[in-house]
């Protein structure tokens, strides 16, 4: 009886922080920190992402650090790190990447940070272009484009990543229309700087356009893992500014997979949010409305908005309960709460700063991006957002793989049989507001997407103990490998535990055309490093961690009970639907002889 009460008593301090943190209003948040430290006058460094670890929680150290403010200070320093054969990666401000994108080999490497490469050099607005340093922010693109009446349409919804970084990994926004959703579709020229030989100085910028008649050049560097160089100048192509009407519909899930393939075409912007434990998802009904259409939207989404250090201490020590209690029950709870806040609040809609229902009518600018907890005065860490590393807050795990359109409602299917078989298991991910599908088109990049599809984007729990399984562990792996292996899902380049990229080059047409080119820009690989030649499949080895409970980060596919925590009563077996699948799990039904 007492156990009892004291998770109701949990259960009130959820409610009360989740409240919190979905209805804060300040603006005032402390900024996060540059993610390259060092210890002295910029040498002896270290380089993480933006959640303060990488998929192996290994430290990627660096010889130094340097910050052009120019495109020939840049050329300079790739030149002097090309002259000494010194490894090299770009960094960018936030380093919103999770896998080892920024990290070069050894510790002696040079990082380049484009953090001051952040100016917008012109906006023309007869041509309908935009050029940009590297290191200028989403949020700047789309606020500078505003300023002269033009929109780049199609967006990621956070607007905390440079556009260095952004075509890099290939980030998105939802649309089966048109060029699609991936914002390197709308580039229309580039300059890149790369090592060269001593004739040429020791590096040389590239300048690459939509007009020259072999387009090779510009499909290699629209997705480029970082591994050409570094991105000095980027023209994006706009279109007159427009606005959009916003609706949010609630379904339930059982005609899911169908209407999925009809909504993405009916609608310019759709995407779909699904909870699958509450057999329900949200529908985003997103379109262009007239200019003269009343209402002056914004969106500025919940979650990135600043939250209070001290309320997600509370969220997380909860949830650390709950995996340490298997209080699985406890997170049902908690998600009802969070989406019916989030539905109740419009998830951060307004219209001349009050919800009031829908529809919610705005200029594109205003409705597509956010990310206010960047805003900032410092204030010491009392706010942040809400995976800043310094705080006791947000520590995940993102998975992200889009499925063939032509095969999604097979995958739903297999998602919600699943769900039918563990009813609460699915509960943790709508903690994380659920499952984001956002639509995606084929792409011209060599490394882009290949086809019409759904991009899936799970956030979820991940213990500070990397050898603690979690909560229903194996029916998450099981999803994971079923979307990567069962149905060829391609990884985001950007997020992904190491399991994600596990034989997903062979998954893209035209990788040997983007490995010719990687060749010619950079011949001594000064650019690569093992994670992205194991990546690109250039190392055949060692993508895969094979230790002691290597498959609980996402390390590796267990073959064996030690890959799991058999201390702890996981074990490695086969899939509850997808045979092939291994995963960890404590189930007692099934016996290593089915293995």
């Amino acid at each position: 009886m007492l156990y009892s009460r004291n998770m109701k008593s949990n259960h009130n301090i959820v409610i009360l922080a989740v409240i919190t943190v979905l209805c804060m209003n300040e603006v005032i948040s402390s900024p996060p920190e540059d993610p390259v430290k060092c210890t002295s006058n910029n040498t002896n460094c270290t380089v993480t992402n933006s959640i303060g670890i990488f998929p192996d929680r290994t430290i990627c150290q660096a010889g130094e650090v340097k910050y052009p403010t120019t495109e020939q200070e840049l050329i300079s320093i790739v030149a002097t790190a090309t002259k000494n054969n010194r490894k090299m990666k770009a960094t960018t401000r936030y380093s919103h990447s999770i896998p080892k994108l920024a990290c070069p080999d050894g510790e002696d490497g040079l990082l380049i940070s484009t953090n001051n490469l952040n100016k917008v050099l012109r906006v023309d607005a007869d041509a309908g272009t935009i050029t940009v340093e590297s290191g200028v922010t989403l949020r700047q693109i789309i606020t500078e484009a505003a300023g002269a009446g033009l929109a780049l349409p199609y967006t990621p919804y956070w607007w905390g990543i440079t556009i260095g970084g952004l075509m890099a990994t290939g980030a998105h926004g939802s649309t089966l229309w048109g060029k699609g959703s991936a914002v390197h579709e709308y580039v229309t020229e580039i300059r890149i700087v790369s090592p060269a030989g001593a004739e040429d100085g020791y590096a040389k910028v590239r300048l690459l356009t939509e007009s020259d008649a072999d387009d090779q050049h510009l499909n290699a560097a629209r997705v480029s893992l970082g591994v050409l160089g570094v991105i000095s100048q980027v023209t994006l192509k706009l279109e007159p500014m427009f606005k959009r009407s916003v609706t949010y519909l609630t379904k339930d899930d059982k005609d899911l997979g169908e209407e999925l393939i009809s909504f993405g075409r009916e609608h310019e912007f759709a995407d779909v949010t699904w909870y699958p434990s509450q057999k329900k998802a949200v529908y985003r009904v997103d379109d262009r409305v007239p200019l003269n259409t009343s209402g002056d939207g914004l969106y500025y989404f919940l979650p990135f908005r600043p939250t209070l250090s001290a309320t997600l201490a509370v969220v997380r020590s909860t949830e650390e309960l709950q995996e340490e209690t298997g209080d699985a029950n406890g997170k049902c709870l908690g998600a009802k709460l969070i989406t019916a806040t989030l539905a109740g609040t419009g998830y951060g809609l307004t219209n001349n700063g009050f919800f009031l229902g829908y529809p919610i009518v705005g200029f594109s600018n205003r409705m597509q991006s956010s990310g206010t907890c960047l805003d900032s005065m410092n204030d010491g860490l009392i706010t942040a957002c809400a995976w800043d590393s310094r705080i006791k807050g947000e520590f995940y795990h993102q998975t992200a793989f889009s499925v063939p359109l032509r095969v999604i409602k097979d995958f739903i299917k297999d998602v919600q049989s699943l769900v039918e078989l563990e009813p609460n298991a699915l509960c943790g991910l709508e903690i994380n507001n659920g499952i984001l599908m956002r639509y995606v088109t084929a792409s011209s990049a060599y490394l882009g997407k290949t086809e019409e599809a759904v991009d899936f984007d799970i956030t979820y729990y991940r213990s500070k103990d990397p050898l603690k399984p979690r909560l229903y562990e194996d029916i998450i792996e099981e999803i994971e490998q079923i979307g990567l292996f069962k149905y060829g899902g391609l990884p985001h380049w950007g997020k992904n535990r190491n399991v994600g990229f596990i034989g997903a080059i062979n998954k893209y047409g035209n990788s040997d055309k983007f490995i010719k080119i990687k060749q010619e820009y950079d011949s001594r690989g000064l650019f690569s490093s093992e994670w992205t030649d194991q990546v690109l499949g250039i190392k055949k080895e060692g993508l895969s961690i094979v230790k002691e409970g290597c498959a609980l980060e996402g390390l590796c596919i267990c073959s064996e009970d030690s890959h799991c925590a058999p201390k702890k009563g996981y074990f490695c077996r086969p899939g509850r639907i997808y045979n092939q699948a291994r995963v960890c799990t404590n189930r007692q039904d099934q016996s290593k002889d089915e293995l």
